[in-house]
């Protein structure tokens, strides 16, 4: 039976390595209580994608007992390893998607995958996103297979693909093309992380508006901002909330 309302816990960068403890015990509690639909994480799993970091995520995830879904970022590629790097970027993450993740199935929701990710680039620094077209040409296939499904459709990646502030420059390689295509395509809204700052805002590009959801960090990297997540409610009418919650910093 089909419940009135779907409810998501979005989170992102817990930067295993450098978690912090006592806000990732926050976040798990919440997640027993409550119980949401599914948990969407939008990248940086990890600190330096180490073996013994993407085991601390596999144990925590199992942990949970909610469907989760993940998403790579940046930091979720070897680190040390340029080999494994360049030529298996996702080995390690994959092994943790395929014994936590799941395969979401929302009464209220579609949640379309969107990697922002490349090995390496030639710019400073390189964990900024790249939107490379076959990345973005999965996610557009997608939306499309989905196209006639009524319920909003939201896309998962690590990078925001919009600045702050339009009057910046976008640290997103091809994130306006991104978003204007998205949005066409009829996508909602897009939950990204990184920033390590929470934000829900919508903005427009080529007369294509979007929603954009940012998640904060659950990690000790802090950058003006108390480790968060977010509670993404879709109701039966297709309408999006989201609350903020900020942990207490002691």
């Amino acid at each position: 039976m089909a419940r009135d309302m779907t409810t998501l816990f979005h989170a992102s960068d817990m930067h295993f390595g450098v978690e912090d403890d006592a806000a990732m015990a926050w976040f798990a509690q919440a997640v027993m209580a409550e119980q949401p639909d599914a948990i969407i994480c939008t990248g940086d799993l990890t600190q330096r994608a180490t073996h013994h970091q993407y085991d601390t995520a596999r144990d925590w995830f199992a942990g949970l007992g909610v469907p989760v879904m993940l998403q790579p970022g940046n930091h979720d590629m070897p680190y040390f390893n340029l080999w494994e790097r360049f030529r298996r970027p996702y080995a390690r993450f994959g092994e943790l998607e395929a014994a936590v993740g799941s395969e979401l199935s929302l009464d209220h929701a579609l949640i379309v995958p969107f990697d922002t990710n490349v090995p390496a680039q030639l710019r400073w620094p390189w964990s900024d996103g790249v939107v490379t077209r076959r990345n973005l040409d999965a996610a557009l296939e997608r939306l499309a297979q989905v196209s006639v499904d009524p319920r909003p459709k939201l896309v998962a990646c690590h990078h925001p693909l919009l600045p702050k502030d339009d009057d910046r420059k976008n640290p997103t390689i091809r994130g306006d093309m991104a978003f204007e295509e998205l949005a066409a395509a009829g996508a909602s809204a897009v939950l990204t992380g990184h920033v390590h700052f929470p934000f829900d805002m919508v903005r427009s590009r080529g007369n294509q508006a979007m929603r954009m959801i940012g998640a904060g960090t659950l990690s000790t990297r802090l950058r003006g901002a108390a480790p968060s997540y977010n509670v993404v409610t879709i109701a039966e009418d297709g309408s999006i909330s989201v609350e903020q919650r900020d942990f207490e910093l002691a």
